[in-house]
């Protein structure tokens, strides 16, 4: 059943059926994401992965044209103090961390462009389908920022020189091809239909799957990452300085006209 709704076209949803937990959240800006849907899907993946019946999850979002738009900029446009700079970026720390720490393996479901933030979501999760139109960029040096908080989920999927290349050039779109050329997508298809069919046959699969042997799989496959509570709160400092700077509140008030 449906763990919360913030408003009628802002949530975050957890639904379990057949041993699959499918996690949804959707926001009406392009699925950017403030304080509050992190925090509750921060919150939905840790419940998640406490719930026995749950094998194994997916993670997918509302909509049909854009997966993750990153960051809402209502919210960083909004933030006067490097405190609360933190706090917001830690929100996308706390989503990263609960999905590396659940014992379940996450399926990721990319309908479309995945953008900063959304690239750390995808990054994050452990195994990731996508269309076509999953094309994926990270934006944040152009705001006057970085991905410093998703950098590491992103380097950890990617490398060091796309994750680099994608930081540098914060202005250009990759496409998904490129994408699953460098690791961040298993699977690219051509339409949404055809990735589910994919998405819902794998979770079949592995919801039939030892919980224990997954969850001894997941454990190695993020091995190195144990530092990552301390690491991306340092990151979140970083970017809660960066976000109250002249710069990026002249860019993103630009952007917003």
């Amino acid at each position: 059943m449906p763990q919360a709704i913030f408003e009628p076209m802002n949530y975050v949803n957890l639904n379990s059926k057949d041993g699959i937990g499918t996690i949804e959240f959707f926001t009406e800006q392009s699925n950017s994401l403030p304080g509050e849907i992190l925090s509750q899907l921060a919150k939905t993946v840790e419940d998640a992965g406490k719930d026995p019946s749950i094998k194994v999850i997916i993670l997918k979002s509302g909509g049909d044209r854009t997966f993750c738009a990153g960051a809402s900029f209502d919210e960083l446009i909004a933030i006067e103090d490097t405190h609360t700079g933190k706090e917001f970026f830690m929100g996308f720390a706390n989503v990263i961390n609960a999905m590396r720490k659940i014992p379940q393996l996450i399926i990721g479901r990319v309908q479309g462009k995945a953008v900063g933030g959304g690239i750390g979501l995808a990054s994050a999760t452990d195994y990731c389908f996508a269309t076509k139109y999953a094309a994926i960029k990270l934006s944040e040096l152009a705001v006057g920022i970085g991905p410093f908080v998703v950098g590491p989920a992103v380097q950890r999927k990617v490398g060091v020189s796309a994750m680099s290349q994608m930081a540098i050039n914060a202005t250009e779109f990759h496409d998904a091809e490129w994408a699953r050329q460098k690791g961040l997508y298993a699977q690219v298809f051509d339409d949404v239909e055809t990735m589910d069919q994919a998405v819902d046959e794998l979770a079949k699969k592995l919801a039939t799957s030892n919980p224990e042997a997954m969850a001894n799989l997941k454990q190695i496959f993020w091995e190195g990452t144990e530092d990552w509570d301390l690491l991306l709160a340092e990151r979140a400092q970083i970017s809660g300085n960066l976000v109250t700077s002249d710069f990026t509140k002249t860019f993103i008030k630009n952007f917003k006209k």
